[in-house]
């Protein structure tokens, strides 16, 4: 009776890696009024500390001290509906993903002879779910959460009235917490309720960003932007709860009850060019291109150390993608300026290998946002952006010792995500 409660939880313990770190999120939104334009023209701005974000080189162009603050709250629709193809009985998910706070710190100083130095903190990276906890896809995810934070020293040098370089040294915090239901019973002979098993740890690791800017003229900024990869190393044992006596002897019989699980994970590195050109003392144009290594991203990679060792690469097909957005500005009064962007960004992964764990998806990008100047030394920016995701299907399975394996599908439908985001910059 307890055989299959064993095959089962072992089972849905090796398969948390693969199924909640096979994706994640790389953010444009962490809080600045880059919201607004959707990141056009993010790497060439150079228009107050938040550059910090998107290219480290923009604060050689930026005078004496200035500090800048932001608060943001994402909140998204992400509501799973099954068909007719689920065999797993159980509920919608509900939406997967309500109200999710953030916020963000850059500070920049001008120490003179062409010399800058700043500092960091903001979080551009993380994906978390919240599904409903009996709903049919509860042996693949009930609740997830992968978060990173960066802190983020720079120093960057302005060479001429042409060229500035920068590089920042980012120490970068990842957390991850999940949780999925283990089926007691699947072969539908014991009535017993879900067990559960969760997974979780964080870590520190380290990379770098790398920016240039080239100012042919006047007014006219080229900006070209390096983030690293980060590798992450997260280990965790098997947290079982609401498993029978019978199933937990087992489990320690054959290692797994006290087994650590090391997953390594690599935060994708990053390429960005932008541009920003100054039409005229009311307009400019603003526009940027981005690639992100996604493809190595979906390698993960899992060590079992327990009295029976194992080692295996997840491979999730992942693809890298590619971002385009144009934007513009217009200072319609010396005090006011208005902001707007288009972007666009491909998905890391086809329809087909979409993830109840990672609904990603090809999004399309829509931000606006106002600057207002209370005097010289102070601004503060309001912006709003909408992130579209469109429909995404969904057809998952797990295989277990039945003759059918437990299947959840369905479908996303008009999926979104927005962020409000206000920040205040002061100057010295």
């Amino acid at each position: 009776m307890s055989q299959p409660v064993l095959v089962v939880a072992a089972t849905a313990f090796l398969m948390i890696p693969g199924q909640l770190l096979a994706g994640g999120l790389l953010l444009y939104e962490v809080g600045t009024d880059n919201v607004g334009l959707a990141n056009a023209g993010a790497g060439a701005r150079a228009q107050g500390p938040s550059t910090l974000a998107s290219n480290v080189a923009g604060i050689a162009w930026l005078p004496g001290t200035q500090i800048s603050l932001g608060a943001q709250v994402l909140h998204g629709n992400l509501d799973f509906k099954t068909d007719g193809f689920t065999n797993v009985a159980g509920a919608d998910g509900g939406n997967a993903m309500e109200w999710s706070p953030g916020g963000s710190l850059f500070i920049s100083q001008e120490l003179g002879d062409g010399w800058a130095v700043g500092f960091a903190s903001y979080g551009d990276f993380g994906l978390s779910l919240d599904y409903e906890n009996d709903w049919s896809g509860r042996y693949f995810l009930q609740n997830g959460e992968l978060l990173g934070m960066s802190l983020m020293p720079t120093l960057a040098y302005k060479a001429n009235e042409h060229w500035a370089f920068g590089i920042g040294v980012r120490a970068f915090y990842a957390t991850l917490d999940s949780q999925l239901a283990i089926d007691n019973d699947p072969f539908g002979l014991l009535e017993r309720s879900d067990g559960q098993l969760n997974y979780r740890d964080d870590d520190w690791a380290y990379g770098a960003n790398l920016g240039a800017i080239y100012a042919p003229e006047p007014g006219t900024r080229l900006g070209l932007s390096y983030t690293s990869e980060i590798d992450i190393e997260l280990e965790d044992g098997l947290d079982l709860q609401g498993v029978g006596p019978v199933a937990t002897r087992l489990l320690n019989e054959r290692g797994l009850l006290d087994a650590a699980t090391r997953i390594d994970m690599h935060v994708p590195q990053t390429l960005t060019f932008s541009l920003y050109h100054q039409l005229d003392d009311e307009w400019a144009l603003l526009a940027s291109v981005n690639w992100q290594d996604w493809s190595r991203f979906g390698e993960v990679g899992v060590d079992l150390d327990s009295s029976r060792p194992r080692s295996a690469t997840l491979e999730s097909n992942y693809q890298d993608t590619w971002h385009l957005s144009v934007g513009t500005q217009y200072r319609f009064d010396p005090r006011w300026m208005w902001s707007f962007g288009i972007g666009y960004d491909s998905s890391p992964v086809s329809d087909e290998d979409r993830t109840l764990t990672v609904p990603m998806a090809e999004t399309w990008r829509f931000g606006t946002g106002l600057t207002y100047a209370l005097d010289v030394q102070t601004e503060v920016n309001l912006s709003y952006e909408m992130v579209w995701l469109g429909d995404m299907e969904v057809s998952q399975q797990k295989s277990l010792p039945r003759n059918d394996p437990q299947r959840v599908s369905g479908e996303f439908d008009n999926a979104w995500i927005q962020a409000l985001s206000a920040s205040a910059t002061w100057r010295f």
